[in-house]
């Protein structure tokens, strides 16, 4: 009985730090929305990119609440009540981490700007702060959610199921998964939506703005600039903090489910670990925040780099403790280190094939024509996915030589312990690229503006990585919580000469590619449909190019975001559809094939996407620079067509790629039980499916 106590204690350690992390996020904020915001017309343009980011983001929260509902009717009706509550309750939290995220990036925007008039490190000092108000939001509210929503079920298991408490926390673990299944859900949403509504209003600014009428990137007579602002926070804040979100509550669930499911009396102490390790990142990233500084002439990306190091000893020192003093196993101490040295890799590896010597010589092959620059970039981006592709596959035969299955949900708990550092670092980018943009829109002095522009350019780079991590993420998160399912409904091993698994793998082999396409198309529409207004401005607005009125950025706002909310549907649909189809008509052993298969074409596809993407884009900003012709030349236009192709790949398929895998896979955990009872009745019914 004194375990138990001390064990339910660990749940509320876990509650208390994310309370504490929510303090630490309102002091940031205060922080920054203490700075001085600029000039007038800084504030104005500052202002307009807050007033669309917060309305797409109100409509956007409006339909993803429509289909929370009828999930929660679903999840009643199909699973359980007490895990329709907790699908609702995740959800929630997951909208409330965005909310706030938003509306402290495009406040840090204008102030980054200004500051970048003073110095590196005063522009630094707000841009990082700003990203880990999303960072730390993420990770305190999805801790303090999860393990308040843990320690309710059990409490209402122990008091009405009549069952002693050690099987309440047993079943609690089951039926929270709702709440990883609430927070995947917003995250698609946001991902697809916010991606779709970025890099719609990019590709449009850029192919008229840049290729056509050859202004400048954020020149404020294109209409599409504000958009293509607003999309950076809708995109890469709300839409990547929703992403690593439900990949943090993903991996918790997944190691507390397979910790207790083998041998609850003696592993229950083992779901409890996983909380443990989840408070002590966030502490480790709050110590972190405070190491992200520079001086002028210093290295801003040597500065976030120190952030990631500082926070990530920290918790290797605490991890190491934890399992080897409070556990009393240091060999599960080795699976967490294999997903934190394995995250790490992943990132290392995006910044260099996106940056330096790859991105050179992209830039060098435009020199010939766009083509030869496309076929550089997506040899890049191919070899791009080796290491990393090794590196989790090596994590995940360490954790399990260490720790059994229960490693390689260890293994992804230590990969995402530094989920608040890791959101922070991605979203200081969106707040340098919105930065660079108001000093090029108020016209700022030429060195305000230099270094608004390098901090965007290392935005590019912290974007890869945090993309990169992101997707290896969702290897692990994925992976652990298809053991999960696996122990859940008895799927002992995946028999590859079954007909029904073979049919399996290539239905879900196929499911990333067809979902990519479903995404990118999206984007190309929505693109088409700016690329139409902004055209349509510039011939039909007198005076617009020459700079005597303003253009109507709010109808290209308004397009945008009715697009993107359109298009985001039925992507969303599909992942949630998917492998119930495939669990209920095919049964287990095919949907098992499903998840593998998904799991082995999705994380590939989305690193290639990513590190395309994003080399495309550096090589655009390399020549910008002034390499190679600079601005204007024919070597920049062949730049800038990459990265076009580049912005979908690397903003919208590539990270919606990252959630499609962990949904998919968590809901057939949530419904496995029930979709083996559907497939049981289909096969009565319908005797030709057997």
């Amino acid at each position: 009985m004194t375990l138990l106590l001390a064990d339910m204690t660990s749940v509320l350690v876990a509650f208390a730090t994310g309370i504490l992390g929510l303090f630490f996020v309102a002091y940031l904020a205060k922080t920054i929305l203490e700075k001085d915001p600029g000039n007038a017309l800084m504030q104005k343009i500052s202002e307009s990119i807050h007033q669309g980011a917060m309305a797409f983001l109100k409509r956007e929260y409006t339909a993803i609440g429509v289909f929370v509902a009828v999930m929660f009717f679903v999840l009643a009706f199909a699973v359980a009540k007490i895990t329709a509550v907790a699908f609702v309750f995740g959800a929630v939290c997951s909208l409330t981490a965005g909310y706030i995220g938003m509306e402290i990036a495009t406040r840090a925007n204008t102030r980054t700007a200004w500051a970048a008039s003073k110095s590196y490190n005063d522009a630094i000092a707000i841009a990082f702060p700003g990203g880990a108000v999303m960072g730390i939001s993420v990770v305190g509210i999805g801790l303090g959610g999860f393990s308040l929503a843990y320690f309710l079920i059990t409490a209402y298991l122990h008091k009405y199921g009549l069952m002693p408490i050690a099987d309440s926390l047993i079943a609690a673990t089951n039926l929270v998964a709702g709440f990883s299944m609430g927070a995947s859900s917003v995250a698609l949403f946001a991902r697809c939506g916010g991606g779709i509504y970025t890099k719609a209003a990019d590709v449009g600014a850029d192919l008229v703005g840049k290729v056509e009428a050859g202004i400048p990137e954020d020149d404020p007579r294109n209409p599409a600039v504000i958009a293509d602002n607003v999309g950076d926070n809708v995109g890469d804040v709300a839409g990547m903090g929703a992403d690593l979100y439900e990949s943090y509550i993903g991996a918790i669930l997944s190691a507390m489910v397979i910790a207790a499911a083998p041998n609850p009396l003696i592993d229950l102490k083992g779901v409890m670990l996983t909380f443990l390790l989840a408070a002590w990142g966030i502490l480790a990233t709050i110590v972190g925040v405070f190491f992200v500084r520079t001086k002028e002439g210093g290295s801003p990306q040597a500065a976030l780099n120190r952030g990631m190091i500082v926070s990530s000893i920290l918790f290797a020192l605490g991890a190491f403790a934890l399992c080897g003093r409070w556990y009393g196993d240091y060999r599960v101490f080795w699976a967490v280190m294999s997903g934190l040295l394995s995250g790490l890799l992943i990132g290392f590896i995006a910044q260099v094939y996106t940056s330096g010597d790859a991105v050179k010589r992209i830039a060098e092959s435009a020199k010939t024509g766009p083509a030869t620059a496309i076929i550089q970039g997506l040899a890049v981006a191919m070899k791009s996915t080796v290491v990393p592709l090794v590196g989790i596959s090596i994590a995940t035969i360490v954790a399990y030589r260490f720790a059994g299955i229960f490693g390689i949900g260890l293994s992804a708990v230590g990969m995402l312990a530094l989920t608040g550092m890791t959101v922070a670092v991605d979203a200081y980018g969106p707040i340098a690229d919105n930065a660079a943009g108001i000093a090029e829109m108020s016209k700022l002095g030429p060195e305000a503006r230099r270094r608004a522009e390098t901090l965007d350019a290392i935005g590019n780079t912290t974007a890869a990585i945090g993309k990169g991590f992101a997707i290896g993420s969702a290897a692990l998160t994925a992976l652990a919580l298809f053991v999960a399912y696996g122990q859940l409904v008895n799927l002992a091993k995946i028999d590859a000469l079954d007909p029904k698994v073979v049919a399996g793998l290539f239905i879900g082999g196929m499911i990333p590619f067809a979902f990519s396409a479903m995404t990118m198309q999206a984007v190309g529409r929505a693109a088409f449909s700016i690329v139409e207004e902004v055209r349509r401005q510039f011939k039909e607005i007198p005076g617009l190019m020459e700079g005597k009125v303003m253009p109507d950025s709010a109808k290209c706002v308004d397009i945008t975001t009715r697009g993107a909310l359109k298009e985001m549907i039925a992507p969303g649909v599909m992942a949630v559809v998917a492998p119930i189809l495939v669990g209920a008509v095919m049964g287990k052993e095919c949907l098992g094939g499903f998840l593998v298969g998904s799991i082995v074409t999705g994380v590939p596809l989305a690193i290639f996407f990513a590190n395309a993407g994003g080399a495309w884009d550096n090589a655009k900003k390399y020549v910008e620079e002034g390499n190679l012709g600079g601005k204007g030349s024919a070597v920049h236009k062949a730049t800038v067509i990459g990265d076009t192709i580049g912005d979908p790949l690397k903003d919208t398929a590539g990270p919606s790629l990252n959630i499609l895998l962990k949904l998919m896979t968590v809901v057939a955990l949530v419904f496995g039980v029930g979709l083996e009872r559907l497939h049981a009745l289909l096969m009565g019914a319908l005797p030709f499916l057997r």
